[in-house]
């Protein structure tokens, strides 16, 4: 797999957040059906939702069950630009789909798959991505103290795009093979909300260092380097980032998310944090 087949080039974004207040008074969810949701929990469900008067197909997963009867925890997840489109299955099949189908069963959280249009990134689609976290919330009546952010990618930037426009709205992230500097090859990735500061890993750190963080990345990545992860970890570090952690996996190229959501710690430590 080659970046280029996991993103492409798309317009800059400095206005995203502008753009995202600006669409939030015209997302409406859609429901696939009004049929009551509880047969189909443990599986993966079509929604959409309607943002600047376009409709955008995701997927939901929805637990089996609920521990002690609490809501259910939410995770947003945000796919890697080969799963770019419109179908709204896509971003099911890599990534943390495969893993959340593997355990169906008792995958005990909320999944939201949102899908980025092509020739679009996640500074781009944003709104997207919020408008179907807020509409699979409601209607499945998930914990908003414990709603969760990961990415792969493209969709790892987006991580840290989205934790710095809101960093209250989370509990915990965890971002695998993304960073905040372009590749060479693709400008358009730069995470734009720290894009014009003179040292952009200080000032994510400064401003992410009260929300845990867990990254992720392979130690033989040629496409997204290393590097930016362990800048990224060693900012945290430096500015006294209550839990920051950084997992490299030795053997792992650009696809690292396979071991990182295979890893039993992410998910104990996932959901054992709440927003305060």
């Amino acid at each position: 797999m080659t970046l280029d087949s996991q993103t492409t080039s798309a317009q800059r974004a400095g206005g995203a957040l502008a753009a995202l207040l600006a669409a939030s008074a015209l997302i409406a969810p859609l429901a696939a059906c009004a049929d009551d949701p509880a047969p189909d929990r443990g599986r993966f469900l079509e929604r959409a939702v309607e943002v600047g008067g376009q409709r955008h197909a995701y997927r939901v997963f929805v637990p089996a069950r609920s521990a002690g009867g609490e809501r259910p925890p939410v995770i947003l997840f945000l796919h890697g630009s080969g799963e770019r489109g419109s179908d709204g299955d896509k971003p099911t099949q890599v990534g943390l789909g495969p893993h959340v189908r593997r355990h169906a069963d008792d995958f005990p959280a909320i999944v939201v798959f949102p899908q980025a249009p092509a020739n679009t990134e996640w500074s781009d689609s944003a709104a997207i991505a919020w408008a179907a976290l807020e509409a699979a919330t409601a209607e499945f009546d998930g914990d908003r103290d414990r709603t969760y952010l990961t990415g792969i990618s493209m969709g790892g930037y987006g991580t840290w795009e989205l934790a710095l426009a809101q960093p209250r709205r989370f509990a915990a992230i965890a971002p695998v093979c993304g960073g905040l500097d372009a590749p060479p090859q693709r400008p358009s990735l730069q995470v734009e909300a720290v894009a014009g500061e003179a040292d952009p890993y200080a000032a994510a750190a400064q401003r992410l260092r009260d929300v845990p963080t867990w990254i992720f990345h392979g130690a033989l990545d040629d496409l997204v380097l290393p590097e930016q992860s362990r800048r990224m970890a060693a900012a945290l570090e430096a500015a006294d980032a209550a839990d920051a952690r950084y997992t490299e996996f030795p053997d792992a190229n650009h696809n690292s998310w396979d071991p990182a959501y295979a890893t039993p710690e992410l998910w104990q430590w996932m959901f054992a944090q709440r927003r305060h």
